[in-house]
């Protein structure tokens, strides 16, 4: 058993930097120490190391009412956060690591509120067959980190809102969500708040390895001073990261115009288009050859393909007119 224990709870909310902050943690960990992290976000969408963003949620509607996209070190599913969930997270050197005790731990946190929680799979916990609590993991040579989150009392239509895509033709690889029955733990005992809840895991936490330490509140002053954790957060917040590790995929986008029939297979990688196959009976061959060519090695970021087609348009002012129609178009079809 690990010589020693901390317990860390973050007072930011944003996604970004209490990822970053787990980062740190876990890679500035001892190795006698094991390490408990409860932190919450605000709005916000966490996908999985190998998931595709325009795959798991709605882009444009997060940037719209301002949500949040983030991509976390561990595999797993996409998942909705608000302050309505507590997060969790147990780091602990590679020998101690126990992904049984953890989840007895919060298990047994969740009994001292009077709700009984059974673990489903590998992953989840539930209470009367709905889950409340999803898992991760992320194993090194000498760490090990499993972090979850708990459903207090998120708002559920939201969490139905940004996880459901767009019924694009979408041929992606990487992992693909799989939606569950979801409830909250308020519905199981309406006096849980997320303080309550954090008490509980805590208490648990202690009980288990026969300790009691205080607890450290980290704050964004005092997160501000760490250079290391600065570079984390860059990364979590990063383009590159968030899109730019996404597995190749292939969009196919097909309509009609009074011009013409349009059907794009755009391949993207890394968040980049890497290749454009453009069919079209269009009369102007030029026109398709040149929106062809002007997208291969963009980002795939409407705003990016609407500027980009622009320029073209500027070298070429009579495609002006069916090129605007083009942009329009994509813009209901790319997120």
């Amino acid at each position: 058993m690990c010589k020693k224990i901390r317990i860390l709870i973050s007072n930011v909310t944003s996604p970004w930097f209490n990822l970053a902050t787990e980062d740190w943690i876990f890679n500035e960990l001892t190795a006698d120490t094991q390490i408990l992290f409860l932190w919450r976000n605000m709005d916000s969408v966490i996908i999985g190391h190998f998931q595709n963003p325009w795959v798991e949620c709605k882009i444009d509607k997060m940037e719209a009412d301002n949500v949040f996209l983030a991509r976390r070190q561990s595999g797993g599913g996409a998942v909705f956060h608000d302050l309505g969930n507590t997060n969790f997270t147990f780091l602990s050197p590679k020998q101690d690591y126990d992904q049984s005790a953890n989840f007895a731990i919060i298990q047994e946190a969740l009994t001292t509120l009077g709700i009984h929680s059974i673990l489903s799979g590998r992953n989840d916990l539930q209470v009367e067959n709905k889950k409340i609590s999803g898992s991760a993991f992320k194993h090194k040579a000498d760490r090990a980190f499993h972090h979850g989150t708990l459903l207090v009392n998120a708002d559920m239509d939201k969490l139905s809102d940004y996880l459901q895509p767009h019924p694009l033709k979408l041929a992606a690889k990487g992992i693909k969500s799989v939606r569950s029955r979801v409830a909250n733990l308020v519905d199981f005992n309406p006096s849980i708040t997320h303080e309550i809840l954090c008490e509980a895991i805590i208490e648990a936490f202690e009980k288990h390895y026969q300790q009691e330490v205080e607890v450290e509140v980290l704050d964004e002053k005092k997160l501000a001073q760490l250079p290391a954790l600065q570079q984390y957060y860059a990364k979590m917040a990063d383009w590159d990261w968030r899109f730019g590790k996404t597995p190749e995929f292939t969009h196919q986008l097909e309509t009609r115009f009074n011009w013409g029939i349009v059907d794009f297979r755009l391949c993207v990688d890394e968040g980049r288009i890497i290749d454009v196959a453009l069919y079209s009976d269009a009369l102007d061959v030029n026109m398709i050859a040149g929106i062809k060519r002007v997208l291969i090695g963009q980002p795939y970021i409407y705003e990016n393909i609407r500027n980009t087609l622009h320029q073209l348009t500027k070298q070429h002012a009579e495609w002006a007119e069916p090129i605007a129609e083009l942009t329009d178009w994509l813009k209901t079809q790319i997120q």
